[in-house]
C-alpha cells in the first residue's frame, strides 16, 4: 500500500485500497487464532505452533478459493523482499540473542562442519540425482544450471520450524546443534543459489573453480566480521551517549534499529544477511545488552522475541495459503498427469532424505574423532535425531524456487509452474510430517530422565559468554558449571582471551561490571561479576 492509499485512508477516502486494509486485517486475525490455538495445544506432544499456523493457512487459502469461485488461494501474492527484507532478520536476530552461547559455541566446528560441508555435500547429490533422474520424467527443457539451482534450493533446512520442535531447555546439544547449522546452511544455500544465476555454465574451468571457492569463503568471512562490528559499534555507541539516563524508549530503539542496519549493511554489500544478523545478535547480548538500563534489558529481551514470533507466525500463515497456488496447479494439471506429479514430489523428498543422511553419519563420525570426552561425542541415537529434525524445508526453499522459476511471482511455463508446485508440495509434506514426528522420536530415543532441564530466567537472558572462551570449553581446562565437573587448569588460548576480554574489549565496549559507574549511567551496581572476572 503506497503513500497516496495510506493518506486517501487517513482522510476517509472512499477510494482509498481497502483490499489491503482487508489482507491486513485477516492476516491479523488469523494470527491472533493461532496464539489462541497454539496456547491451548501447548502440551500437546504431536503439534506445535508452526504446524498450527500452517493448517490455519492452508484452511483460509480453501476458504478464499471457494469464496473467489476458484480464482486464487491467498490475499498477497509470494514477495521475496517480504520474506528476506521483513520476516527473515528479526527471527534470525533473535535467535543469536537468546541462544545459549555455551552449548552453541562449544559444538561451533561440528556446526560449520554440518553446515558448511554438509550443505555442499547435499547440494551435490540433489544435483546429481536431480540431473539423473528428474530429466527422465520428460518434464520439459530444463538446463543444466536449473538442477544445480534445484541442489541449492532443497539443501536449504527450515532453521525456523526447528525453533518449534527443538527445545533449547530440555535437548540444548541438539537444539544448537541443528538450529546453529540451519542457520549456516540457509546462508551457504543462498550463497550457492545466488552464484549458480551469476555463473557462467558453459565455461567452467579450474581458475574459475578455485575463484568461486575464493568468494565463498570471503563471503562467509566477510559476513561474520560485519556482524561483531556491528554488534560491537551498538555496544560503543550506547556506552558512551548512556541514552538510557534521559529516555530508555532511545536506547532500546538504536539497539533495535543497529541490529536491523547491520542485515540490511550485509544485503547491500552482496553478503549474507543471515550471517552477518546472527552474529551480530549473539555480540550484542554478550556486550550491548549490559550497558542498557535494567528495564530496557527487560523490553529488549521480550520486544525480540515477539518480534520473531510474531514473523515466524505469518510466515507459516504464508506458507499454508501458498500450497493452493491454484494459477500453477491449473497449468500443471492441464500439462501433466497427477502421477508425473507425484512422482516429481516424491523424487525431490527422496534425495533430501538421501542426500541429508550422506553427510550426517559420515560427518559426525569424524566429529566424534576430535572429541576426547564421550560427553562431547554425538551418540548414533542422538544422529538419527540431526538427521531427521534436519529434513524439514520451509520458507527459504520457496523463496529461492520462486526466484528461480517465476517473474514477480508468476509464470506461464508449465515446467516452471511444476517445479514451483513440487517444491510446495515437498515443503508442506516435510514440514508436517516430520515436524509432527520429531517430538515423539526424540522421546522414544531419549526418554524424558535423560532430558536436561536448565534453569531460566524470565527478566533476562543468561548472561552470554564470548566467542574464544567457548572454544575453549571443551578443552582440558575448561570449568564445567553446567555438569558441576571440575577439569584441568586453563589452556593458554583460554586463559588469552579472558585477559584480552576483560583488559580491553570489556573496558571499551561494556558488559557485565565492567562499564565505570557514572551517575546516570546504565550500570547497576547491584549487578554481580562474572565468576572470574574481578580485577
Amino acid at each position: 500500500m503506497g503513500l497516496k492509499a495510506a493518506a486517501a485512508m487517513a482522510l476517509g477516502d472512499p477510494s482509498a485500497d481497502y483490499g489491503s486494509i482487508a489482507a491486513v486485517g485477516l492476516f491479523v486475525v488469523l494470527m491472533c487464532v493461532c496464539i489462541i490455538v497454539g496456547h491451548l495445544l501447548e502440551e500437546n506432544r504431536w503439534m506445535n505452533e508452526s504446524i498450527t499456523a500452517l493448517f490455519i493457512g492452508l484452511g483460509t487459502g480453501v476458504v478464499i478459493l471457494f469464496a473467489s469461485s476458484g480464482k486464487h488461494s491467498r490475499v498477497p501474492v509470494f514477495s521475496e523482499d517480504l520474506f528476506f527484507i521483513y520476516l527473515l532478520p528479526p527471527i534470525i536476530f533473535n535467535a543469536g540473542f537468546q541462544v545459549k552461547k555455551k552449548q552453541f559455541f562449544r559444538n561451533f566446528i561440528t556446526i560449520t562442519l554440518f553446515g558448511a560441508v554438509g550443505t555442499l555435500i547435499s547440494f551435490t547429490i540433489i544435483s546429481l540425482g536431480a540431473l539423473g533422474l528428474i530429466s527422465r520424467l520428460n518434464i520439459g527443457a530444463l538446463e543444466l544450471g536449473d538442477y544445480l539451482a534445484l541442489g541449492a534450493i532443497f539443501s536449504a533446512t527450515d532453521s525456523v520450524c526447528t525453533l518449534q520442535v527443538l527445545s533449547q531447555d530440555e535437548t540444548p546439544f541438539l537444539y544448537s546443534l541443528v538450529f546453529g547449522e540451519g542457520v549456516v546452511n540457509d546462508a551457504t544455500s543462498i550463497v550457492l543459489f545466488n552464484a549458480i544465476q551469476n555463473f557462467d555454465l558453459g565455461d567452467i574451468s579450474g581458475a574459475k573453480l578455485l575463484n568461486f571457492i575464493g568468494s565463498f569463503l570471503y563471503l562467509f568471512g566477510s559476513s561474520t566480521i560485519l556482524g561483531v562490528a556491528s554488534g560491537l559499534l551498538s555496544a560503543y555507541i550506547i556506552k558512551k551517549f548512556y541514552f538510557g539516563r534521559h529516555s530508555t524508549d532511545r536506547e532500546v530503539s538504536i539497539m533495535m534499529l543497529m541490529a536491523y542496519l547491520s542485515y540490511m549493511l550485509a544485503e547491500l554489500l552482496d553478503l549474507s544477511g543471515i550471517l552477518t544478523v546472527f552474529f551480530c545478535g549473539i555480540v550484542m547480548s554478550h556486550y550491548t545488552w549490559h550497558n542498557v538500563t535494567e528495564s530496557s534489558r527487560v523490553t529488549t529481551k521480550h520486544a525480540f522475541a515477539t518480534l520473531s514470533f510474531i514473523s515466524e507466525t505469518f510466515l507459516f500463515l504464508y506458507v499454508g495459503m501458498d500450497a493452493l497456488d491454484i494459477e500453477k496447479w491449473k497449468i500443471v494439471s492441464q500439462t501433466y498427469s497427477p502421477v508425473k506429479s507425484i512422482a516429481l514430489s516424491s523424487t525431490i523428498l527422496v534425495l533430501v532424505l538421501v542426500s541429508r543422511a550422506a553427510f550426517v553419519f559420515p560427518l559426525s563420525f569424524l566429529s566424534n574423532l576430535t572429541k576426547e570426552t564421550p560427553g562431547g561425542k554425538i551418540s548414533f541415537r542422538q544422529q538419527i535425531i540431526v538427521w531427521w529434525a534436519g529434513l524439514m524445508r520451509g520458507a527459504v526453499s520457496i523463496a529461492l524456487a520462486f526466484n528461480k522459476f517465476t517473474r514477480s511471482g508468476h509464470t506461464q511455463q508449465p515446467s516452471s509452474a511444476i517445479m514451483i508446485t513440487s517444491t510446495i508440495s515437498v515443503v508442506f509434506v516435510s514440514t508436517v510430517v516430520f515436524g509432527l514426528l520429531t517430538k515423539p522420536l526424540i522421546r522414544l530415543l531419549i526418554p524424558p530422565r535423560h532430558l536436561s532441564r536448565e534453569p531460566s530466567s524470565i527478566s533476562e537472558p543468561s548472561s552470554p559468554k564470548s566467542f574464544f572462551e567457548q572454544l575453549a570449553a571443551n578443552s582440558p581446562g575448561h570449568l564445567d558449571l553446567e555438569n558441576g565437573t571440575s577439569l584441568r587448569r586453563p589452556t593458554s588460548l583460554h586463559h588469552f582471551w579472558r585477559k584480552f576480554d576483560d583488559g580491553f574489549m570489556r573496558p571499551v565496549f561494556g558488559g557485565r561490571g565492567f562499564v565505570p559507574f557514572v551517575p546516570g549511567s546504565p550500570t547497576e551496581r547491584s549487578l554481580p561479576l562474572l565468576p572470574g572476572n574481578e580485577n
